[in-house]
């Protein structure tokens, strides 16, 4: 998946049509590629200071922001339509059972603050009272049944999705989980600011307890105990990079012989409870896990389990719950994003409301700002760096003919999804209504549980979206062999298409979204998917051999960088993010080659086409993070930091040392026996 963390690389609308635009137009508003340049830094020193530099130093981070960036504006913008599409619906008075009711009520419901306080807990309490209930780990098992149903998950992961190994039918998955803190890492570091951390979500916890009615005293010897118990959780658990090997984490069993892996739990009860149906076996990712976790449930006092649950039903909530609540959760939360104050309410509302029924909104959002031509262009410009791609694996001297041919199957069979989907959810039997905030969250959750639990036994729809139209994000999806780029990556604030040069559009776009998206295909997971998007070696043992040789260039690499004192980025984590951004820099070069405007080699503001074409593809990063959010995502991402993304495989590219001139001795520098040679 491509991810950005706030700052997205916005992609203009109608790419795939600049090769015929007109360059010129470039001058008509000032070319910000030249404005946000650091003149002060050389691009042979820090790439990404000397292209956002000058940016960065104008636009400090908003206080209710943990990072900001270019991205940052285009989600500005989207979040006013959304509130203009809630709004608009709220006030439509249309009959119940429409999309528009749906929408208007949810958002009424969610902004109606006085009510929310003169509810406090009372929505949740019949859930309290089955928590209250639990006698022994039977009731607590059937328990965590039930609340998952509504959105409150702990003691494991469990989910619906594609079976790797035949991707034409849905499996139930289960998975390692029921931990608070963001990554198990958090429970284990020493250095200050993860034991203070940790501290911290003791006391969190003391002060959820406490609101909820629990004695202080009492509160604050259960939040210790809640973190035991986690740490428990958190030692059984695999590391992120372990999390990368499919097969590894593919572990088919009959659900006749999970009690063979976690006896303690009457699994027949639990998925009885769950609603899985029409299947005879499940995909276990981690069972030593499982294993871990039937001892965990037999030697844990069934008083520290209950108020766990407690606790995590409240935290699940707590945005939709009385102020206090979700001010106490802002304000633990700072310390993973570094945020200083808490984002307006109706921000809040509209991400709730994203979650609940996105795809809703996205009906409405397409119908006003996404338009068919744009689709098509840029479904264009996707069979560019297709063939881009196809073209580069024809050279590689590394890879066998046998191999390629098969690669080339997989690469023309990868399906491209633009803009929106061809066929809507039906969110008719979703009950929304403007009594309650916090039931109208249960009812939406209530409503994509049994969603997902109803694709058990039947056809993969394979037309189905992950992501909602005006998400600002993309994906590839290996079961699917597919690129998905939702319309909300379209929107450049301020500038037309055609003020746009095509050297800025194949970095900003061709690279860092169509390139990147598609060399998941073949990244260190995506490559052991074969063209129909089941898990199976289709590589011969010499190529798979010569691949890992090469992955493991780009995991050293990586492994170098310490964006923070004793923070390193985890090269094996973040391999297929690193492998897909090196690789998306590679075709949106083979691509933009063939563009009048590289062959005419006339410069915009004293930069060549390529030094654009970097430029471009830099952009899509700028923007700058707050170091606690920077050393949260150096242990939870699979995605490198932003600066490192840009820096880290220029060094890689050739063109960019003949482009700027990169010489021996140049920070940038990297001799070439260290430059990853894959894709």
């Amino acid at each position: 998946m491509r991810f950005r963390f706030l700052w997205f690389a916005a992609i203009v609308l109608a790419v795939g049509n600049s090769c015929n635009s007109n360059v010129k137009t470039a001058t008509a508003k000032k070319d910000f590629l030249a404005e946000d340049l650091d003149t002060t830094v050389s691009p042979v020193t820090d790439f990404f200071d000397y292209a956002n530099g000058g940016w960065i130093k104008r636009n400090p981070i908003p206080a209710d922001q943990s990072g900001w960036g270019i991205g940052n504006l285009v989600i500005e913008e989207n979040l006013k339509r959304l509130r203009e599409i809630s709004e608009k619906a709220a006030g439509a008075h249309v009959a119940k059972g429409s999309s528009e009711q749906k929408i208007g009520d949810f958002w009424s419901a969610a902004m109606d603050s006085t009510k929310i306080e003169q509810n406090g807990l009372k929505p949740l309490q019949p859930y309290f009272d089955k928590i209250n209930s639990i006698a022994d780990v039977r009731s607590l098992v059937s328990t965590v049944a039930d609340l998952k149903k509504i959105g409150s998950f702990t003691l494991f992961s469990d989910f619906v999705a594609q079976d790797d190994k035949n991707s034409d039918v849905m499996t139930y998955k289960l998975w390692q989980g029921g931990i608070g803190l963001p990554e198990r890492e958090y429970y284990f570091k020493n250095d200050s600011a993860t034991i203070n951390i940790r501290n911290e979500y003791i006391n969190y916890i003391t002060k959820v307890l406490t609101m909820a009615g629990d004695d202080s005293i009492k509160a604050n010897e259960s939040a210790k105990n809640i973190l035991k118990l986690e740490t428990r959780l958190a030692q059984a658990s695999r590391k992120l990079e372990d999390l990368r090997d499919p097969y590894r984490n593919y572990n088919k069993m009959a659900i006749s012989d999970l009690p063979k892996m976690s006896s303690t739990i009457d699994w027949t009860n639990y998925l009885g409870i769950t609603g899985v149906a029409h299947i005879d076996s499940v995909v276990v990712g981690q069972p030593e896990f499982f294993s871990a976790l039937n001892t965990v449930l037999t030697t844990s006092p069934i008083n520290d389990w209950k108020t766990y649950v407690k606790f995590n039903l409240i935290n699940d909530f707590a945005g939709s719950l009385p102020e206090r609540f979700g001010l106490a959760a802002f304000n633990f939360s700072r310390l993973f994003s570094g945020a200083k104050e808490r984002r307006p309410r109706w921000k809040r509302v509209i991400a709730a409301e994203e979650n609940s029924m996105g795809e809703l909104l996205g009906q409405l959002y397409v119908k006003e700002f996404f338009t068919e031509t744009a689709k098509k262009r840029y479904s264009d410009m996707v069979e560019a760096i297709r063939e881009a791609l196809k073209a580069r694996i024809s050279k590689l001297t590394w890879m066998s003919d046998s191999t390629k041919q098969k690669a080339y199957v997989k690469l023309a069979a990868m399906k491209k999804k633009v803009g929106y989907p061809d066929k809507w959810k039906d969110f008719s039997a979703m009950n929304i209504g403007t009594g309650s905030y916090v039931q109208n969250s249960i009812n939406a959750n209530l409503w994509w549980h049994n969603y997902n639990m109803n694709k058990l036994g039947k056809p993969v729809d394979r037309d189905e979206w992950d992501m909602t139209p005006q998400t600002y994000n993309a994906y590839y999806n290996s079961s699917n062999n597919e690129i998905v780029l939702p319309a909300g990556i379209f929107t450049v604030p301020g500038y037309k298409d055609e003020e746009l040069d095509d050297a800025l559009v194949y970095g900003y776009a061709g690279a860092s979204t169509i390139g990147h998206e598609m060399t998941h295909g073949f990244d260190d997971e995506g490559r052991q998917y074969d063209a129909k998007g089941n898990l199976v070696s289709w590589w011969t043992p010499k190529d798979e051999a010569e691949f890992k040789k090469r992955a493991d260039v780009i995991i050293r690499q990586f492994n170098e960088y310490e964006p923070v004192p004793g923070y390193h980025i985890n090269g094996k984590a973040t391999t297929g993010e690193n492998i897909a951004d090196l690789g998306g820099i590679l075709l949106g070069i083979e691509a933009f080659k063939k563009t009048e405007q590289y062959k005419k080699g006339e410069k915009i503001s004293r930069l060549t086409p390529m030094q654009r074409y970097f430029l471009g593809y830099a952009l899509g990063w700028l923007g700058q993070i707050r170091e606690e959010q920077l050393r949260s995502r150096l242990l939870t991402d699979v995605h490198s930091p932003a600066k490192y993304r840009v820096n880290g495989p220029f060094v890689d590219v050739d063109e960019f040392y003949t482009t700027f001139n990169v010489k021996p001795g140049d920070k940038m520098y990297r001799p070439d026996s260290l430059r990853v040679r894959i894709w």
